[in-house]
């Protein structure tokens, strides 16, 4: 793997409060601090800034959790997005993704077998939002069938928000979290 084009900063770096949350995300997620927050933590302001937006999307968005998850690690497959999917793996197991969801999702999409019609519709958005930045009438009619006004704007935030942020990391290189052992 590429050395990061940025490394992760330190407490000095990256200042008290993005220290913190990243101390308490790695012991959430199981891992060391997040390279990705002690990353984009060197822009304390903008990564603070981020946290709040980021965190509205998922986990306190209005989209049921396994349904971000899906849609999340979708995003993370298509990019292919190493540090993104493996975490996300992570989360998803708590909300409902099992291991035959992960291989589905990578293996054949919204096209497998197993969906229900709302996830078709999700994951079928997130991949034309990925291929052509845009959704099809037919595929929006779809989604519409399923998800509220509310719920389509936020499929279309949090889609677009994955694949940023998978650019960011891939451009960045940052390298993935390492697991705490025990």
């Amino acid at each position: 793997m590429p050395d990061p084009r940025i490394s992760p900063g330190g407490l000095r770096e990256v200042g008290l409060l993005n220290w913190t949350a990243a101390r308490i995300a790695g012991r959430v997620g199981g891992t060391a601090p997040p390279n990705l927050f002690l990353t984009l933590g060197r822009h304390r302001a903008l990564f603070r800034a981020w946290g709040i937006f980021g965190g509205r999307l998922m986990p306190r968005g209005i989209l049921p959790r396994r349904e971000t998850e899906l849609v999340i690690l979708r995003v993370a497959h298509l990019r292919e997005c190493a540090y993104e999917f493996e975490h996300h793996v992570r989360l998803g197991r708590r909300a409902g993704v099992g291991p035959g969801d992960v291989a589905r999702l990578t293996e054949h999409g919204p096209a497998a077998d197993g969906w229900t019609p709302r996830e078709h519709a999700v994951l079928t958005a997130v991949d034309q939002m990925h291929e052509a930045g845009d959704l099809d009438d037919a595929a929006w009619a779809d989604l519409r069938r399923h998800l509220s006004p509310r719920e389509c704007i936020e499929l279309c935030m949090l889609a677009a928000h994955y694949e940023m942020l998978a650019t960011v990391i891939t451009t960045l290189r940052i390298r993935p979290d390492q697991h705490r052992a025990g």
